[in-house]
């Protein structure tokens, strides 16, 4: 039976992080996820995480002084001293209230060699650096529709990276949405991509509603990923098309 966490970034984004940890366990989700949570104080985050049983099990690292413009440094060259002291928040960060890993946003380089090698010294970096914390760090193949000039762009390159950088620390986040936006056959990229896959999250496509319509069928996808022994949790990760409270109907059939 699938495990499932609220992402919430998407999620009860009207609240203060530590109100909305609260929401989800009310709502049933056995874990929280964020995007960037670094405003919240982090005592009154761990007092919600204790006080719910939940744990925090991904956070990412800041977009770039540009915000959305950037979505992520990681491979752009030239701001390597930025990257750095933003892979270093996020550990600290992720150490201070137990967060399992940490999602290092590649950024809008465009594509090519020099942004590869940039990205690559990076990743390095950051497994030197979370190693002593036993942190897990996730890249991200992201679909261009929704993120125009992103660096990691397929599901290959995104294996190819992490081959190059060789980190035992390094997987992947297997991101449902965007995996069937760019490639599709999702149930064989799933097997195959398995072994190096740290995550995965879930949203209904085209929509990136609540994943109970559109073209990926769940419930079928799901059980076949159970079949396949996977023992994590599946993130939440889509947009309420109301509030989140009303669409979570979908989650009824795993109580």
């Amino acid at each position: 039976m699938p495990k499932f966490s609220a992402n919430l970034g998407f999620l009860w984004r009207e609240l203060p992080l530590p109100q909305a940890i609260r929401a989800a366990a009310a709502a049933g989700f056995g874990a929280v996820e964020c995007c960037w949570p670094y405003d919240a104080d982090v005592d009154e985050v761990n007092a919600a995480l204790n006080e719910t049983g939940l744990r925090m099990l991904g956070l990412n690292t800041r977009p770039g002084i540009n915000g959305e413009a950037d979505f992520g440094v990681n491979a752009l060259p030239g701001r390597e001293e930025e990257a750095r002291s933003y892979i270093d928040e996020a550990i600290a960060y992720a150490t201070a209230v137990g967060c399992r890993n940490i999602n290092l946003l590649a950024g809008r380089s465009g594509g090519g060699a020099a942004a590869e090698a940039a990205y690559r010294r990076n990743l390095a970096y950051a497994s030197e650096r979370a190693a002593p914390y036993g942190i897990g760090l996730l890249i991200e193949p992201i679909n261009q529709r929704d993120a125009p000039g992103y660096h990691l762009r397929s599901l290959e390159q995104g294996l190819a990276t992490l081959q190059a950088v060789g980190s035992r620390s390094l997987r992947l986040m297997f991101d449902c949405y965007h995996i069937q936006i760019m490639h599709g056959e999702l149930t064989q990229r799933l097997r195959a991509a398995l072994p190096y896959t740290g995550h995965i999250q879930i949203a209904a496509v085209p929509d990136r509603g609540e994943p109970d319509d559109g073209e990926i069928d769940y419930p079928a996808l799901l059980a076949a990923l159970d079949a396949m022994g996977w023992q994590g949790f599946i993130g939440a990760e889509y947009r309420p098309r109301s509030s989140t409270e009303a669409g979570l109907g979908w989650l009824d059939a795993y109580r």
